[in-house]
């Protein structure tokens, strides 16, 4: 058997390392893991391949590897990709909090999990996306092509990624903010339209999720909360 990914595309970081791998021609068996089902990750079976039952989980024969970042830079050493994609630092800001934090308070509590979020926690969330969305424009891009200089690298997968957490919650992150709207573009062109929306489509149609089952939904809660906390 040769590699296999355990991803769920809701993930911003199942999205980064599906993506990643499609660009770069890794050639991967693909294992679907759906999380809001409640309990596929929860399994003995899946604690085999990741003893923390998360996702995304990486089996390449006998070895196992978890978290998005060492997964990344076990596809970037092993399997010889361009050099432009190795980043100095891919923990730029605290902006996947902020878009996670978007996207549950804004469309999976009140949709899928049918609990009402009060209009000042949802305040204060998107003041906080704009906090770090303003640090990642002013301070990491600034006027450079990519968010590393001119060339993509894995900075800039896992930031976009981050991002349409946001955008798939219904936030307008790329309005009056053009410097940010071009490196999108760019990201995308470079990573490819097709695999782009591809990689995507399940957190862009995520407020269309019908309610979670009572049961799912006692399942999943604790995890939530821990998560987004």
């Amino acid at each position: 058997m040769g590699l296999e990914l355990y991803l769920d595309l809701l993930s911003q970081p199942c999205r980064a390392v599906y993506i990643f791998a499609k660009k770069n021609g890794i050639p991967f068996q693909l294992r679907p893991v759906e999380l809001r089902q409640g309990g596929p990750h929860l399994s003995e079976a899946f604690a085999q391949v990741n003893p923390l039952k998360k996702v995304p989980a990486l089996k390449d024969g006998d070895f196992t590897l978890a978290e998005s970042v060492a997964i990344l830079l076990y596809l970037t050493h092993k399997y010889k990709v361009p050099d432009h994609w190795y980043p100095q630092d891919l923990q730029h800001t605290a902006l996947r909090r902020s878009c996670l934090r978007a996207l549950w308070h804004k469309v999976m509590f009140p949709v899928f999990l049918g609990e009402l979020v009060s209009p000042e926690l949802l305040a204060a969330t998107l003041a906080e996306l704009e906090v770090n969305l303003q640090a990642l424009e002013d301070k990491f891009l600034q006027n450079k092509a990519f968010l590393a200089g001119p060339h993509i690298t894995l900075a800039d997968l896992v930031a976009i990624t981050e991002l349409m957490h946001a955008v798939g919650a219904g936030c307008q992150v790329f309005e009056g903010r053009p410097k940010l709207a071009t490196w999108r573009q760019r990201v995308e062109a470079a990573m490819g339209e097709d695999l782009f929306r591809e990689a995507h489509e399940v957190v862009l149609k995520v407020k269309d999720s019908a309610p979670a089952d009572p049961t799912i939904k006692q399942k999943l809660m604790p995890g939530v909360l821990a998560m987004i906390r």
